[in-house]
């Protein structure tokens, strides 16, 4: 139990800085924060509210997008709210123990969110390949074991970061350049050596995405085989359309997560403020996207999210 001991940072607070440089334009920043994060909660909880008051979108497709949703609300949920307060009131200190919370769900939610992108692929490759046998593989159980996994997956992997980085001392630098407790951030102002740290998270961060894409790839390989063995042009275009709206929901968050990780790791060069904004870019570009990807894409959710609309 000694080696997790907190006694360095128990009555400690660290200060979040928001964006160094901009401090006097945090409010006009806020604006569009505020509305992004508005449009995230509401298309995210709208979509979980639809699925589960009908009972024909209670199936994989939809679970899945469910389960996409909470990884995004929990995303922008461990960012949006302190980014917001540092930014309209000034509330910049959080404690040690907030502040590895929020490292915690923030990393956990991201690493989730890539694991459903790969059981959605998985779902898509079932539908086109093996179409008679979807509903006997793909049922809404098995879906939920699948979710289970992705859940637990997360854990696995990222409650090691806070774990580490708890048995570190922190000297006289409380002050963290960032406008949430990213691991590379936090572990920056350590007065302990942090090569452990740096490594596990770059290893985790490139194996776990690396090994999805990988996984992806995969999947989108096979589908593209059995879509070319379809003589139909018309079969062609229905069976890659199931695909478009994963895939612009993976290009937005895979893009944006590998941009904003190597650009925070590498870009020595390019401007704080620059790279802080890069890194709430990914916290909620791709949860308030998504949503209006799959809504705007699947037509069976569009017709149901269109009618509840219309009901207000």
């Amino acid at each position: 139990m000694t080696a997790f001991n907190l006694t360095h940072s128990d009555s400690s607070t660290f200060i979040l800085m928001g964006i160094p440089g901009m401090e006097t334009s945090h409010v006009w920043i806020s604006v569009p924060f505020s509305m992004f994060y508005i449009i995230t909660l509401l298309g995210n909880f709208m979509v979980l509210f639809v699925v589960g008051k009908e009972q024909t979108l209670q199936k994989p497709m939809f679970l899945l997008l469910c389960m996409l949703a909470l990884t995004d609300i929990t995303m922008s949920n461990s960012v949006m709210p302190k980014a917001l307060c540092i930014f309209w009131f000034n509330l910049k200190g959080i404690t040690m123990g907030g502040c590895l919370t929020q490292m915690f769900f923030l990393h956990a939610g991201s690493t989730a969110h890539s694991a459903v992108l790969v059981t959605m692929a998985l779902d898509r490759y079932v539908a086109i390949c093996k179409p008679l046998r979807y509903t006997s593989i793909l049922t809404n159980a098995r879906i939920a074991n699948l979710g289970l996994l992705c859940l637990m997956r997360a854990i696995l992997f990222i409650l090691p970061l806070p774990l580490l980085l708890s048995r570190h001392p922190f000297c006289n630098n409380h002050i963290i350049p960032h406008t949430y407790c990213d691991h590379i951030a936090v572990a920056k102002i350590s007065c302990g050596d942090i090569t452990v740290n740096n490594m596990y998270g770059l290893v985790m961060g490139f194996l776990v995405i690396g090994l999805d894409l990988m996984l992806i790839a995969l999947s989108y390989g096979l589908i593209m085989r059995a879509v070319l063995r379809i003589s139909s042009k018309k079969s062609h275009q229905k069976a890659l359309s199931t695909c478009t709206a994963h895939i612009c929901v993976m290009l937005t968050s895979y893009t944006s997560y590998l941009f904003a990780i190597l650009t925070h790791r590498f870009g020595q060069s390019i401007p704080p403020h620059v790279l802080i904004i890069l890194a709430n870019l990914y916290s909620f570009i791709p949860p308030m996207i998504n949503p209006i990807i799959y809504g705007v894409k699947t037509k069976e959710l569009r017709e149901k999210l269109g009618k509840y609309i219309c009901r207000m």
